[in-house]
């Protein structure tokens, strides 16, 4: 029996295989949590139509023109899956499911159709290995995009006065996390048209030559977009490090705490705070 024979009874046995392969899927286990069992029949059905059309073709090979649609769609349904919630195993299984079936339905034709036992099962097992690829490249985009949103969550840029901004950071500092708030001060600047920004590093743990590095890149850039910085949350030991470590950070103002750099950015866009309770 040819690939194109091949081809030819999986056309005629369609409905027969869809349900024997929906059945080996109930049987692994639907996550009807995650998704409609009458999707994944769908997205079934498809996919046998993609193999029986690639297999038309004469070919088993799946680098060639001939699966490119196939492999597209597996590769779509596979990263669907990793940001759905499914599991290596359980998007591996949707494949590997279809394997009996074929089995069965080959091995009724008599012994002519032996040889392509062996066909199926690597055909199979390359489609299953390309699913979990594609799965684990969804994962990885899903965990960047997770990882972006809490970068984003834990470097706010707040309004304190009019003019005036602050970006309270908390926990360390890396290349990405600065590109992240040096974009968001720099657009809190132009939407507010903010003249003096308070960068906050009370939470920062350490402050290394990096670090301090990134602080003058962010500090640089505000200045380019016409906003002066302050610098608070100098603590001792930090002071000590950045002396040690001898970064020079230029003509930037630092105070030791946000309270301290809020009263002189308030000074410095000459406005005075009175107390109602002393009138």
């Amino acid at each position: 029996m040819s690939v194109s024979q091949l081809a030819e009874l999986l056309k005629q046995n369609e409905e027969q295989l869809l349900d024997k392969w929906m059945a080996a899927q109930r049987a692994a286990g639907i996550r009807i949590d995650l998704i409609d069992e009458r999707a994944i029949q769908e997205s079934s059905r498809e996919l046998l139509k993609a193999v029986t059309i690639a297999l038309a073709q004469g070919s088993d090979d799946i680098e060639t023109a001939a699966w490119k649609p196939l492999m597209a769609q597996l590769e779509r349904l596979s990263v669907t899956q990793a940001r759905q919630g499914f599991t290596p195993s359980e998007t591996a299984t949707f494949i590997f499911s279809l394997k009996e079936p074929l089995f069965d339905l080959v091995q009724s034709q008599g012994d002519n159709a032996i040889n392509l036992v062996w066909l199926i099962s690597k055909l199979i097992d390359k489609l299953g290995l390309f699913s979990v690829e594609y799965y684990m490249a969804g994962r990885e985009s899903v965990i960047r995009e997770q990882q972006e949103s809490l970068l984003e969550l834990s470097t706010p840029v707040v309004q304190l006065w009019d003019g005036v901004l602050a970006v309270p950071l908390i926990g360390a500092l890396d290349s990405n996390r600065t590109q992240i708030v040096m974009e968001s001060l720099l657009q809190k600047i132009v939407e507010t048209e903010s003249d003096i920004a308070i960068i906050d590093i009370t939470g920062v743990p350490t402050v290394d030559t990096m670090v301090a590095q990134h602080l003058l890149k962010t500090i640089t850039a505000a200045k380019l977009m016409g906003a002066r910085c302050i610098i608070s949350g100098i603590r001792p030991q930090i002071a000590a490090t950045i002396v040690h470590l001898g970064v020079e950070l230029g003509d930037v103002v630092t105070k030791a705490s946000l309270s301290d750099a809020f009263k002189l950015a308030l000074k410095e866009l000459d406005v005075r705070l009175v107390n109602a309770k002393a009138r």
